[in-house]
C-alpha cells in the first residue's frame, strides 16, 4: 500500500511537470536521449549487455511514460509500451552484428532515432482510443506492423546467430512471436483489456512461429535467411489474423498474404547453402 502512494505521489508530480510541455516536443525529446543513448551503448562490447538490457528497458519505459502521460490507462501501461521498448532492445542487439565503426553508428542511430520517434507517435495514437475508421489510426497500425517485422526479423536474426539448438529457438522465436501478436491484435479494438479471442491468437501464433523454427533448426541456412522466411511468415500469419479479427477477411486479402509467403518461400529455398 505504501508503495503504491508514493507511486501516486510521483506519477501526479511528473505529470504535473510533463503536461507544461507541448506533446511533440516531449516526443522529439524522448527521441533525441534515447538515440543518444543508443549511440552511447555502442561503444561497449557485448559483455555489457545484462547492464544494458536493464538500463534500456527502465530508460524507454521512463519516456514513453513521460511521451505518453496524460492517456494512459489499464491495459495500456503494458500495450503502449512494448513496442518502444522491443524496438531499442532490438537495435541494441543487432548492432553487435556489425563492425563497431563511425561509418554504421552514425546511420544506425539515426535510423533507431526515426523509427522510436515513429513508434511513439503510433503509441500516442492508439492512447487516444481513436474510432478505427479514422485515417490517423490506419496511418498508424501500418506503421507499427511494419515495425513489428523489422522488430521480428532483427530478433530471429539474432536468435539463429547464437546457433543454439532447437529448443532454444523454438521457446525465443515463440516468445517473441507471443509479444508482437499479444500487440498487435489488441490494436484492433483498442479494448482497456485483453479478450480471450486476442490472447489465444496470440499463443497460436507463437506455436506456429515456434515450430517453423524448430523445422529451420535443422536445415543448412544462414541466420538471415531464417530470419527473413521467419519474418514473412510472422507478416502472413498475423496479417490474416488481424483481418479476421477485424471481420475483414476476404478471399483477395488471403490470397495476397499467400502470394507474400509463397515469394518469401521461393527465396529461402534458393538460400540452401
Amino acid at each position: 500500500m505504501m508503495f503504491k502512494k508514493y507511486l501516486l505521489i510521483f506519477n501526479k508530480l511528473i505529470k504535473r511537470r510533463a503536461v507544461k510541455i507541448e506533446k511533440r516536443v516531449r516526443l522529439a525529446g524522448s527521441a533525441v536521449i534515447l538515440s543518444s543513448f543508443m549511440l552511447f551503448s555502442t561503444f561497449f562490447d557485448f559483455g555489457t549487455a545484462p547492464i544494458f538490457i536493464v538500463a534500456f528497458v527502465v530508460v524507454t519505459y521512463f519516456f514513453t511514460y513521460i511521451s505518453l502521460i496524460e492517456k494512459i490507462s489499464k491495459i495500456g501501461w503494458l500495450t503502449l509500451f512494448l513496442m518502444p521498448v522491443l524496438l531499442t532492445l532490438a537495435f541494441y542487439f543487432f548492432y553487435f552484428l556489425f563492425p563497431s565503426r563511425w561509418l554504421t553508428r552514425l546511420p544506425f542511430t539515426l535510423f533507431y532515432g526515426i523509427s522510436i520517434y515513429a513508434l511513439l507517435l503510433c503509441s500516442n495514437i492508439f492512447s487516444i482510443g481513436i474510432e478505427r475508421n479514422i485515417q490517423l489510426y490506419r496511418a498508424a497500425f501500418s506503421i507499427n506492423f511494419l515495425y513489428q517485422i523489422v522488430i521480428s526479423f532483427i530478433f530471429f536474426n539474432v536468435i539463429f546467430s547464437f546457433r543454439e539448438n532447437f529448443f532454444f529457438n523454438f521457446l525465443a522465436v515463440g516468445l517473441i512471436t507471443f509479444i508482437l501478436a499479444l500487440q498487435l491484435y489488441w490494436t484492433v479494438r483498442l479494448e482497456k483489456f485483453f479478450d480471450r479471442p486476442v490472447f489465444l491468437l496470440a499463443f497460436l501464433s507463437s506455436v506456429f512461429l515456434g515450430q517453423l523454427s524448430t523445422f529451420l533448426s535443422f536445415l543448412p541456412l544462414r541466420p538471415i535467411s531464417s530470419a527473413l522466411f521467419l519474418a514473412g511468415s510472422f507478416y502472413s500469419l498475423a496479417g490474416l489474423l488481424y483481418h479476421h479479427l477485424d471481420k475483414r477477411l476476404f478471399k483477395e486479402t488471403i490470397r495476397e498474404y499467400l502470394i507474400v509467403w509463397g515469394f518469401i518461400l521461393i527465396i529461402t529455398l534458393f538460400s540452401f547453402s
